[in-house]
């Protein structure tokens, strides 16, 4: 009787899981297991969102499976170490997972499988759904715009690419818990409790699906609506896109379904994603480098104090601020933000898009490589498909454009509660007697600008001019 071990990563839900699905298929006893992968978390704050979601929802996982007559082994510790081990224990015939695309990710898996020699490894696509070279140009090579791989992934797009991988009906195979022992608390893993039941993130599968359900109910606004940090416009489902508590199957299908412009604007949201992992796993170089090779030789500034007035939302402009205490409130930051904050770092600022991204890397919850990389070298202009270098945001105009009222300025930027709107978006043209009414004095309860956005983006057309040249 073959036995096979499921290795869960970042794919945290029991439904509709493709390694799963095919282990239960193929296995007469499956065991399941996950682990702390003490390489990464070493590495982190002891006070981390992320961990304790990741907890949230291997308790789910483990609960789950355990009302299906199964359970969720779960180690601590480097998983090159313990999935050997396991296996070795358990006597599986073969070990099931589904692909991770990042490049430390292929390494570790790779050991893994040098590893567990007497068994077999087989890895499943499950978080996109077109990965390696499905979605390819006509020339055999990967694209490196968005708009012509999109046409490709809608042209080639099949009604089974879309179907769950179901489990339940398998359910009989999983192997029974092995012990009653309680699944790690935070501290035993070495961490701290955070806010994260306080900022009323649904957690887990069951967290995953309530957000889904109130987002169908908004989806026809999405495209409208999306773009205003103050309004209730975005999915908020990223993190668990992340962390792969809900299927990007059940997503795309809905997305596909629906008929309107809310529907098929969130759908080219999807496949954004997939575009980035492609990136990532045919130029893994992105990961350190820039996309262009050209743009290595850009020479960024250095100013740690300005880093660290953009880190601290100190940085004089109320948009960029305002979503930079997001994100240090939150772990999470609004999409539109995302582009404003990383062009200020980068064009305003003059700073290597790489420090902007490892620390939206350490700070948001749903941080993935794929998409932080592409995103910050998308704002920078040293990647693919990338905003034109001679486009500079302006981040009055985008404050202007995204936040007419100052809503979201308000609410993270308290000190510039009581100036009126005309002001609000750049407080340091007040009179005097203007920021003494309004409670506030510029240079004192809120600084004044850290560079003027004019002699700044003079200075970045130079930067890039001297590249072309």
């Amino acid at each position: 009787m073959s036995a096979a071990l499921v290795w869960f990563r970042r794919d945290l839900r029991v439904h509709d899981h493709a390694a799963l699905h095919h282990a239960l298929k193929a296995h007469a006893r499956v065991h399941c297991v996950f682990v702390f992968d003490t390489t990464i978390l070493d590495r982190l704050p002891r006070r981390d969102r992320r961990v304790e979601f990741i907890l949230r929802a291997v308790e789910e996982v483990d609960a789950t499976l355990r009302e299906m007559g199964g359970a969720l082994i779960v180690r601590h510790g480097d998983p090159v170490v313990e999935i050997p081990r396991l296996a070795a224990e358990l006597g599986v015939a073969a070990i099931y997972t589904n692909r991770d695309y990042e490049p430390a990710a292929v390494a570790r898996d790779a050991e893994v499988k040098r590893r567990v020699a007497s068994a077999d490894f087989v890895d499943f696509k499950d978080q996109v759904i077109f990965d390696h070279s499905e979605v390819m140009t006509q020339g055999g090579t990967p694209f490196s715009v968005f708009t012509p791989y999109k046409n490709a992934w809608l042209k080639r797009l099949a009604t089974a690419d879309l179907q769950p991988c179901p489990v339940e009906d398998y359910a009989a195979k999983l192997a029974p818990p092995r012990d009653n022992s309680p699944l790690p608390t935070l501290q035993q893993l070495g961490f701290e409790a955070t806010d994260l039941a306080e900022l009323k993130l649904p957690t887990g599968m069951s967290g995953a699906q309530a957000l889904f359900r109130d987002f169908t109910e908004r989806i026809d606004d999405y495209a409208a609506r999306r773009d205003f940090p103050a309004v209730k416009g975005t999915s908020y489902l990223s993190a668990h896109l992340r962390f792969g508590t809900i299927s990007i199957r059940q997503l795309a299908a809905h997305a596909q379904a629906q008929s309107g412009r809310g529907a098929a604007t969130w759908l080219s949201e999807l496949i954004w994603r997939d575009f980035y992992h492609a990136i990532l796993w045919h130029h893994p170089r992105v990961a350190t480098q820039c996309f262009k090779p050209a743009f290595d030789a850009l020479r960024w500034d250095t100013a740690p104090d300005l880093f660290n007035a953009w880190c601290a939302g100190r940085t004089g402009y109320p948009l960029v601020d305002a979503a930079m205490r997001q994100l240090a409130t939150t772990g999470w930051m609004h999409n539109r933000l995302r582009m404003v904050t990383a062009s200020f770092l980068t064009k305003d600022l003059g700073l290597d898009w790489r420090q902007g991204e490892a620390w939206f890397a350490e700070k948001l919850l749903d941080f993935d490589l794929a998409a932080n990389n592409g995103g910050w070298q998308w704002a920078a202009s040293t990647g693919c498909d990338a905003q034109p270098w001679f486009r500079i945001f302006n981040p009055v105009t985008q404050s202007e454009k995204f936040d007419a009222e100052g809503n979201f300025i308000r609410r993270y930027v308290p000190e510039l509660s009581r100036i009126p709107r005309k002001f609000l978006h750049a407080p340091w043209r007040m009179s005097a007697a203007e920021q003494a009414a309004a409670d506030v004095r510029i240079g004192h309860d809120y600084p004044t600008p850290v560079v003027d956005h004019a002699a700044a983006r003079a200075r970045t057309l130079a930067r890039f001019q001297a590249i072309r040249e």
